[in-house]
């Protein structure tokens, strides 16, 4: 990553999911997701990266969920992107927003209609009697949403992580890892942190190496 640090990150990292599409098997874009609720008190699980812009990386889920209730409760969050095909890994630490209804609108109606009827059936992180139960409320709403549009549940939408922090780590013999990391100009300037100022940095970012 020598020629690395001068890059902005959304484009490093657009390069290394490139690459990870075409060497891992399943899942290029799984990441560990983070969070914790109002007590910090930590939980993590893997979901699916479903979008990236320059304001951060966007995944979906039910709201009333375990990971739901979490992000509402505490607005902060990190994600682990490990391509072991690569020996790379990228983590991502910032604050969370909702995304807009127009773009919880636009994916949801991408889906399959199957998932879609699912996302309505499945009362997510709650307790469930038996795989019984579930099929028989994938079958009430498949016989509910049988004609037209299945419109999106009021529940399921997205959140977008807006990173203060991102690492690049990638895998060195002898456990003399590679790290770069980039910091939000603004949220280092306003720590009062020290981190070489902004020259060979991309726009409104610092860069700095770590040891492995």
């Amino acid at each position: 990553m020598t020629d690395s640090q001068d890059r902005d990150p959304y484009d490093l990292f657009a390069d290394w999911m490139r690459e990870a599409e075409q060497s891992e098997p399943n899942d290029p874009n799984a990441m560990a997701l983070a969070t914790a609720d109002a007590n910090g008190i930590p939980s993590v699980r893997m979901v699916l990266l479903k979008g990236i812009d320059p304001r951060g990386f966007v995944f979906y889920t039910n709201t009333e969920s375990r990971k739901g209730a979490q992000l509402l409760a505490n607005r902060n969050a990190a994600l682990c992107f490990h391509w072991k095909s690569l020996r790379r890994q990228v983590r991502v630490e910032g604050a969370v927003e909702i995304v807009t209804d127009a773009e919880a609108d636009a994916y949801f109606e991408s889906r399959p209609r199957e998932s879609r009827i699912g996302a309505w059936a499945s009362l997510q992180s709650r307790p469930l009697e038996g795989r019984w139960e579930l099929e028989k409320r994938v079958a009430q709403f498949a016989a509910k949403y049988a004609i037209g549009t299945v419109p999106r549940p009021p529940h399921w939408t997205g959140f977008r992580v807006l990173p203060r922090r991102i690492e690049f780590w990638r895998d060195r013999p002898f456990r003399l890892h590679d790290r770069l990391v980039f910091l939000r100009a603004a949220e280092e300037a306003a720590g009062g942190a020290a981190a070489g100022g902004t020259e060979g940095n991309p726009p409104g970012w610092i860069t700095e190496r770590l040891y492995p």
